[in-house]
């Protein structure tokens, strides 16, 4: 692409900063946050589900079958352990998100740093639906870390939300 091309591509554009084609501000409360903070909450959200699922395997819980073959030894007992942990964390951390998300528009990690989830006015779905497929979305992964110039991934742009700072 030649340089002519892209300078009268310019002038068409309305990007100036991230959320602006939103109507959000370019700092402050109400502006997109970078992707740091949003994965820094990501990790803390990841971490508190971790934490619960562990705790339910260690006060007998959940998983007491598992954690009895795999304290008796065997490394296929460990990796039915592993898989085990693995997959309620995912399903505690999808819970916790779709829950919070719907009353609080926000979750303990996002919280922590400043980040809140707003509905963009893109979909007229009941908030509980768009939190639902969201958090479904941001479970497979792939749609989160495909993104736009807002820095919206593929499950934000979905469930017609974007994320901001508090």
């Amino acid at each position: 692409m030649s340089d002519e091309s892209r300078s009268t591509a310019a002038p068409d554009d309305d990007f100036r900063y991230r959320g602006n084609r939103l109507g959000l501000p370019e700092d402050g409360p109400g502006s997109v946050p970078g992707v740091v903070r949003r994965l820094v909450g990501l990790v803390l959200d990841w971490a508190v589900a971790g934490f619960l699922v562990w705790g339910a395997i260690n006060l007998g819980l959940i998983g007491q079958e598992l954690s009895a073959a795999a304290a008796s030894g065997g490394d296929q007992e460990t990796l039915a352990l592993t898989n085990f942990t693995t997959l309620s964390t995912l399903v505690v951390f999808a819970a916790m998100n779709i829950v919070l998300l719907t009353l609080f528009g926000t979750t303990i990690g996002r919280r922590i740093v400043g980040v809140g989830i707003t509905g963009t006015g893109e979909r007229s779905w009941p908030w509980f639906v768009s939190m639902t497929v969201r958090t479904l979305l941001l479970c497979l992964v792939i749609p989160a870390v495909v993104y736009d110039r807002d820095t919206r991934g593929l499950h934000d742009r979905a469930a017609g939300t974007i994320a901001t700072r508090y």
